[in-house]
This record gives C-alpha cells, sequence and structure tokens, in this order.
C-alpha cells in the first residue's frame, strides 16, 4: 500500500490545470479577442500558434495527472510550466508586448504555484520502472 505523498497529491491540481487550459484554448479561437499589450489586435496565424501550444501542454499535463509516477513525463510537465512562465515573464518584461492584467498574471501565477508544487513532489516521486506500463521480459 503506498502512501500518500505530495507527488501523488499533485496528480488532481495537474488535472485542474488541464480542465482550465481546455477552457481557454477554446476562448483563443475567437481570433479577433486575442491583443498585445498595445491593444492591436493579433493575427489569425499568432491566436492559432498560442491555441495549439496551449492544448499541446495541456494534454503533457493532463497525461502526467493520469500516470503521475512517470518520471519522465513528470519532468517534461515541469518543463512546459517552465516554459511558460517564462513566455509570459519574457513578454511582460523584456518585449513590452503584454500588459500586467488579469489575463497575464493568472498564467504567471499558476505558472510559479505549479512549478514550486512540482519541485517540492519531485523529492517524493517514486520512480517506477516503466511506470504503469507491463514489465517487458
Amino acid at each position: 500500500m503506498k502512501s500518500s505523498t505530495p507527488a501523488s497529491q499533485t496528480s488532481p491540481g495537474l488535472g485542474f490545470v488541464h480542465i482550465v487550459e481546455i477552457w481557454m484554448q477554446e476562448q483563443t479561437h475567437g481570433l479577433g479577442s486575442l491583443r498585445d499589450g498595445c491593444g492591436h489586435s493579433v493575427n489569425g496565424l499568432q491566436a492559432r500558434t498560442f491555441g495549439i501550444w496551449t492544448l499541446l501542454s495541456s494534454m503533457i499535463r493532463c497525461l502526467c495527472a493520469i500516470d503521475i509516477h512517470n518520471k519522465t513525463l513528470y519532468l517534461i510537465t515541469l518543463c512546459t510550466f517552465f516554459l511558460a512562465l517564462g513566455h509570459f515573464l519574457t513578454e511582460l518584461f523584456v518585449f513590452g508586448t503584454a500588459a500586467p492584467t488579469i489575463s497575464v498574471l493568472a498564467p504567471l501565477v499558476v505558472a510559479s504555484s505549479s512549478i514550486l508544487g512540482m519541485l517540492v513532489g519531485l523529492q517524493y516521486l517514486e520512480a517506477e520502472p516503466g511506470s504503469r506500463q507491463k514489465k517487458r521480459n
């Protein structure tokens, strides 16, 4: 019987983040509603690229929530949060194309808290050979 570890408690949190990201991805298909920090509308290609990135990262995070003990998938998921944090920080502080509004600050808070939670969970992660997959003979 496994004890409850922070790594296994992270799984519901990742599932919630996945659900929110799916909703956000659906919102980005309203292509005219996306705007840069200066108030200009972004073009369709930019909006679709952002939507696909959001969908891809949410799929990775959902898979990690399903198989939380897969260390490789756990580390890839952690990297998606670092990428999201880096993206929004550079848009906000380096390029100046994002204004400090709730739509920018919310992903920063989610990415930061997810990184902290996953780093804490990483030290408790029990690396199971092959995760939930069948062992090969």
